[in-house]
């Protein structure tokens, strides 16, 4: 990885911003751009993974059915939308970050964004729906129930990495 200290913030505009940028290899789907942007100063934090050949538009179904599942490999651009249907869906927007991780990793980003809702919410109904949105996603953790995973993205810069996963072609950009 490359980095670039002291960097002016797009935030903040103090120069405590490190810029980050490299690639790399990933089983199954290609040479990729690693790109970061994190600022001490005031906490802004921004990531994304491109692919470095062209990609047409792609939607990734997976179905989790054990723990096993959960060390399948998940790489998200900032343009994926990437959901459990019927519970949760992160949506690309400005401040939407691009990741490699696993579906363990994607599980957690769920949670934690399922955490914070509940912890903002103030409708006595909503936040017990976010409850047992939050234990069906613990039992998924702990290999208890069965999920699915979908990740669209028009750039085709996502993927889930397995077998299993079912590829679909979506219209890109």
């Amino acid at each position: 990885m490359d980095t670039l200290e002291n960097q002016p913030c797009p935030i903040c505009g103090k120069n405590t911003c490190t810029l980050s940028e490299g690639e790399q290899e990933i089983p199954y789907f290609g040479q990729v751009a690693v790109f970061g942007m994190s600022c001490t100063g005031c906490g802004f934090k921004k990531s994304d993974v491109e692919a470095l050949e062209e990609k047409e538009g792609a939607k990734y179904t997976f179905e989790i059915e054990s723990e096993d599942d959960l060390t399948v490999r998940v790489v998200r651009s900032s343009e994926a939308t990437i959901k459990i249907p019927h519970m949760i869906s992160l949506d690309p927007g400005p401040a939407s970050n691009g990741y490699v991780t696993n579906i363990e990793g994607v599980l957690n980003k769920f949670k934690e964004t399922l955490e914070n809702a509940r912890e903002s919410e103030d409708d006595a109904a909503k936040k017990k729906k976010i409850k047992n949105m939050l234990k069906k996603l613990q039992k998924v953790l702990w290999g208890q129930e069965k999920a699915k995973l979908i990740i669209e993205d028009p750039t085709g810069n996502s993927a889930i990495i397995s077998e299993k996963a079912v590829k679909a072609k979506i219209k890109g950009k």
